[in-house]
């Protein structure tokens, strides 16, 4: 059985700027020499899939899985039909092994979290203070009456390292 990989959250509300963060994230890890996963929590229904593609056709069609493969990428869609969303650990469990997860959204997962906060959020009531797995906040803005880290959003480089740190991650492997 797998051990279970290095995970890392991005929370924080609609335009917080945590998806802006999180390709800024993989662009350094990626940088740095490291294999990097990502899982998007969507909140809404959502397709990937063009109406008139034959994958698309398939998945109308009523087909369980669909699997689009090429000499460049594959991806599989699970159809649900009805059945319930899959649990954050049954989605990590099929990922491929990897140096590190980084989560976007799964905002009630019991893992080291970064709330990202932006003056343009949709809400900007603070997440930290009720959630003991937020070990940061990268802000956009100044912020005051916490103990925890505070990074400017887009100190990358910084918070890379702090992520780093945080899930004891050890130097990449070269070559």
């Amino acid at each position: 059985m797998n051990e279970r990989p290095r995970i890392f959250g991005i929370s924080g509300w609609k335009n917080s700027g945590k998806t802006g963060l999180a390709v800024r994230l993989v662009e350094e890890f990626t940088r740095r020499g490291y294999r990097i996963s990502t899982i998007k929590h969507a909140h809404h229904d959502f397709d990937i899939d063009k109406v008139g593609a034959d994958s698309y056709r398939h998945r109308q069609a009523g087909a369980h899985e669909v699997a689009i493969v090429s000499g460049t990428r594959y991806a599989i869609m699970h159809e649900l039909r009805g059945r319930e969303e899959p649990s954050f650990e049954e989605i990590l469990s099929r990922l491929g092994p990897c140096d590190l997860v980084l989560i976007e959204g799964y905002k009630r997962e019991p893992v080291p979290k970064i709330e990202a906060r932006r003056l343009e959020a949709n809400n900007r009531e603070p997440l930290a203070p009720s959630d003991p797995h937020i070990v940061a906040i990268a802000a956009d803005h100044p912020v005051t009456g916490t103990e925890l880290p505070v990074f400017d959003l887009d100190d990358t480089a910084t918070i890379a390292d702090f992520i780093a740190e945080t899930t004891g991650l050890p130097a990449p492997r070269r070559g």
